[in-house]
């Protein structure tokens, strides 16, 4: 194969869903060109967990080790600090231009998997990324365990503060939800939750209280100061799918891309994964599983067969 000829499968994202898909598919003798941006949404993250054989292990080391293990397969290329910047069906499949800054190359493939991932904007409160990734967390799956038993907080200004706070209340007795000024809990949602033994501050935070990433306060503008050790923010979620020229595929209320079980989107020849698919942000090895089974689907269909199982 030359320069010209086209890749098997593009893949739009090196997170553990895209990286996940590459081995598989590098597996399958395909020629795979893997670009990633280096902008995990999981940067301020010190350890995941959950993922079997790495519980515990740094994100950054999971991603490194893939990317090690993907050396073993000459058909997968990974390309770093590079992004897509614009997809658009072709005769072969599609063409993506695709640069650092901006597109300085196209390239062709028969298929794309969307491996993107997700953006994240935290709640409007003082000081937050001081504490986020060391004692304040987005996923309660990931980091609840370290937490169980103290007395932690939820911030958030989303309409499933109250549903994520019954969630959190698994391992706490000591929760107190902050909606930082804003009406994400319901009266009806704040009853329920005081039946629980949850508390529930409507009044704005004026600041997070702590020393190096350990908080230890939150501090109200009413001048409340509530005692906590740790918890838990819901972020906002949002996918830039601009790249995609003619191309989106069909996404839900939330913007989430739509996928089949085996991550085929309702554009032939273009795969999602990860979390920027439906239902959003999910474990690491979620993710994973997510990127393996795109692949399946991307070498089945390359060859026009499938199984019921």
């Amino acid at each position: 194969m030359d320069d010209s000829t086209p890749y098997d499968a593009l893949i739009v994202g090196g997170g553990p869903a895209g990286l996940s898909a590459a081995l598989n598919l590098g597996r399958a003798l395909m020629r795979v060109l893997l670009v990633d941006a280096d902008r995990p949404r999981n940067a301020a993250t010190l350890n995941s967990h959950g993922f079997l054989t790495r519980d515990g292990v740094p994100p950054h080391e999971l991603r490194r080790l893939a990317r090690a293990e993907l050396e073993a397969y000459p058909g997968v290329e990974v390309r770093s600090r590079v992004r897509v910047h614009s997809l658009r069906m072709s005769d072969a499949g599609f063409d993506a231009g695709i640069g650092r800054r901006a597109p300085d190359e196209t390239v062709a493939t028969r298929a794309v998997l969307l491996a993107t991932g997700l953006r994240e904007t935290l709640p409007d409160v003082p000081n937050l990324r001081g504490f986020y990734g060391m004692s304040l967390f987005s996923c309660t799956a990931c980091d609840a365990w370290e937490l169980q038993g103290r007395r932690l907080a939820l911030i958030g200004e989303t309409s499933d503060l109250a549903a994520r706070a019954r969630l959190i209340a698994r391992w706490t007795a000591a929760l107190t939800v902050f909606t930082n000024g804003s009406d994400a809990v319901t009266a009806a949602e704040e009853a329920e939750l005081t039946a629980a033994g949850v508390t529930v501050r409507r009044a704005r935070i004026a600041e997070l209280v702590g020393d190096r990433g350990i908080i230890e306060a939150v501090r109200l503008d009413d001048g409340e100061a509530v005692s906590i050790e740790g918890g838990f923010v819901r972020p906002e979620w949002s996918s830039d799918l601009s790249f995609l020229h003619g191309t989106a595929p069909s996404v839900d209320g939330h913007g989430l891309i739509r996928v089949d079980h085996g991550g085929r989107t309702d554009i032939a020849g273009l795969y999602a994964a990860g979390d920027a698919t439906v239902p959003g942000p999910q474990q690491l090895i979620v993710a994973a599983g997510a990127g393996a089974q795109a692949a399946r689907s991307i070498v089945r269909d390359s060859v026009g067969v499938a199984f019921a199982h």
